[in-house]
């Protein structure tokens, strides 16, 4: 797939970050990892991210990131594309980018590269780096220390024709009313704050209709049909799941640093797809929080 097919299928349609299976042990379970993307490849959503943030890329070390993106990539053939997670230290995100691309996946996300803030020249060598290091699409992640300004993406738009989609985490209106009315149809755009869904009305209408729904690894029926109400600005529907489920949610998600990601494993673990324990630093839910998110999926009925 070349990164024109890549940018035209994120300009619709609801994505999403399956987990990453592991055993009690905390290693890569690929029998379950596999099981998982084949219950989910069904429900319509347009790509999956294998190895991303809610998939704990930041955690993978040694072969685990190729049996991981090939495992996806099997499963997933002729039903959905997979976009893999890629990012961390210069070098690291090219080898990691050049190795899914060489196991078929269709894109990559570059994810933020390390602690270490840098400058805007720094940020874009390693963006263009990166990118010509492959030949599909790459998506940036503006995200944490890894945000470009407006002039910065003007720069890598120029540089890097595979460069074709930007998805924003700042929550900056003024910043992504600029980029959107900048750079018009150059790059596809893709909202990525946390619990997207919360932001995906107000994300459509600064020109960014697409988003990646965590909450799709355990309410898939709900998930597309919260989009679908986004799209067809069914308020009704929105609101309702925003009342009471999505805010709800986030008070739970609220209550710990890291369960962004404990929270959307244990939601798996509740309707039956178990993806066992998150990796240190993160920490799973303690037994209250699980069993009130487990009271909370209730309300919505089967999946």
């Amino acid at each position: 797939m070349d990164a024109l097919e890549l940018k035209k299928i994120v300009s619709d349609g609801l994505l999403s970050f399956p987990v990453t299976d592991f055993d009690q042990n905390g290693d890569f379970n690929q029998a379950t990892y596999q099981k998982r993307l084949e219950w989910l490849a069904p429900y319509g959503a347009t790509a999956l991210f294998a190895a991303g943030g809610t998939g704990e890329y930041f955690s993978l070390v040694g072969n685990e990131y190729s049996q991981i993106i090939k495992t996806a990539v099997d499963t997933c053939k002729g039903t959905v594309p997979i976009i893999a997670g890629a990012g961390g230290p210069t070098r690291q995100a090219i080898a990691h980018a050049q190795e899914a691309e060489r196991l078929g996946a269709h894109g990559i996300l570059l994810m933020p590269h390390y602690l270490t803030e840098g400058s805007q020249e720094g940020l874009i060598e390693h963006v263009k780096q990166v990118c010509n290091s492959v030949d599909f699409g790459v998506i940036f992640y503006n995200r944490s220390v890894s945000r470009l300004t407006l002039e910065s993406l003007q720069k890598l738009a120029d540089m890097c024709p595979n460069l074709i989609g930007f998805k924003d985490s700042s929550g900056q209106i003024d910043f992504m009313t600029a980029v959107t009315h900048s750079m018009g149809d150059r790059f596809s755009y893709l909202g990525g704050l946390p619990t997207a869904e919360i932001f995906a009305a107000p994300y459509k209408a600064l020109g960014c209709p697409v988003y990646s729904s965590a909450v799709f690894n355990f309410i898939p029926k709900t998930a597309m049909e919260f989009y679908n109400a986004i799209r067809s600005n069914d308020t009704a529907t929105t609101n309702h799941l925003i009342d009471n489920f999505f805010l709800p949610l986030i008070k739970i998600r609220d209550r710990k640093s890291g369960y962004a990601v404990s929270m959307i494993k244990a939601g798996a673990k509740i309707i039956g797809y178990d993806a066992g324990p998150v990796r240190p630093p993160l920490s799973d839910m303690t037994p209250q929080d699980y069993q009130d998110l487990a009271d909370l999926i209730a309300t919505l009925g089967p999946q």
